[in-house]
């Protein structure tokens, strides 16, 4: 079966399963989801746990040593295996499959790793696992669910929020839960009874958004013209290449070309959201697709001092023109 972070809560004062998959490059909401099974594993009985973290080929034998020499008294036991891909080769998949279909009633499995790309959710083992027990995938919360996602999170921590707050709190940890979840909870020492203003938020919280070159192709190729800006000059003020903020913007231009033609499936960057690219093949057929190469030529020489001008304003131009919102006529832009 499949879960997500808000009904596992639910799923586990019900029932525990045998096996936990929880997938995801989200710290904060992998961290409690994992933490949520231990707890309801040792309130079932299960004192023990045993973590193997799996880096190479050879490390799975250690884990087959383990699972042969158990103790007929032994306790119950969480057995926990963390990988660091979402590909644990031949020989871990053959190993976690064993385990997922396995009777001991007296192991539990839970098995973290990294977000599971489309074509790596049909192997075997993660079939096995979730057979038996359940699949728990915790994906980015997107920019425009951020606001209700920290409302709800406040909430439970008995903060209470002025609309405001929650925006300005929403651009300052954009793309980092696990700063966000910070941010609370010093606002639960600094808020006491509760209530914070935006005047409040400002003093107490620091910029702890994380600004980096996919998130800059999301929102371009997703017509957030706003967001693209300020994740712009975020990149800038950090100090970043601008090659690579530049190799950010002509990925998505290539992508969008590939919408429009139905060539492209959507690159690893952009899959865990469908949303993107559909709002980016609907803005695709209007794009001057060949003002906007000439664009990403001119920022390439200027960043390669080739040709007098500021880089990062023609990129800043070019990633309004990837929105669809030009800022001078394609024409004008071809004879620059």
């Amino acid at each position: 079966m499949k879960l997500t972070p808000d009904s596992l809560a639910a799923h586990l004062a019900e029932r525990l399963l045998p096996a936990y998959l929880v997938s995801g490059d989200e710290p904060l909401l992998t961290g409690e989801a994992a933490d949520a099974v231990r707890a309801a594993a040792r309130a079932r009985g299960f004192t023990e746990r045993e973590v193997h973290f799996i880096e190479r080929a050879a490390d799975w034998e250690a884990v087959r040593a383990s699972t042969a020499n158990l103790s007929l008294f032994g306790s119950r036991r969480v057995l926990e295996i963390r990988l660091t891909t979402a590909r644990p080769g031949t020989a871990g998949g053959a190993a976690l499959r064993a385990l997922a279909q396995s009777d001991d009633p007296d192991t539990l499995l839970l098995v973290c790793c990294p977000r599971l790309e489309r074509e790596a959710q049909s192997a075997e083992w993660l079939r096995a696992i979730e057979a038996r027990g359940a699949w728990l995938a915790a994906w980015p919360v997107e920019p425009q669910r951020l606001p209700a996602w920290l409302r709800s999170r406040a909430q439970r921590m008995k903060l209470d929020l002025e609309e405001e707050a929650l925006a300005l709190l929403a651009a300052r940890t954009e793309g980092n839960l696990l700063a966000a979840h910070q941010e609370l909870l010093k606002l639960t020492l600094l808020a006491p009874a509760g209530q914070v203003t935006v005047q409040e938020l400002r003093s107490a919280v620091a910029d702890s958004a994380r600004f980096d070159v996919f998130q800059l192709g999301e929102a371009v190729l997703g017509g957030e013209v706003a967001r693209a800006l300020r994740l712009l000059a975020g990149l800038r003020a950090e100090g970043t290449e601008p090659t690579l903020v530049l190799w950010a913007l002509v990925r998505a231009l290539r992508e969008a070309w590939s919408v429009r033609e139905g060539t492209g499936r959507g690159g690893s960057g952009w899959q865990r959201n469908a949303a993107v690219l559909a709002r980016a093949a609907q803005r695709a057929p209007r794009l001057p697709f060949a003002a906007l190469n000439s664009r990403a030529a001119r920022a390439d020489r200027m960043a390669k001092g080739r040709l007098s001008g500021d880089c990062w304003d023609e990129m800043a131009l070019l990633a309004c023109e990837l929105c669809a919102r030009p800022v001078m006529p394609p024409a004008a832009l071809l004879r620059a």
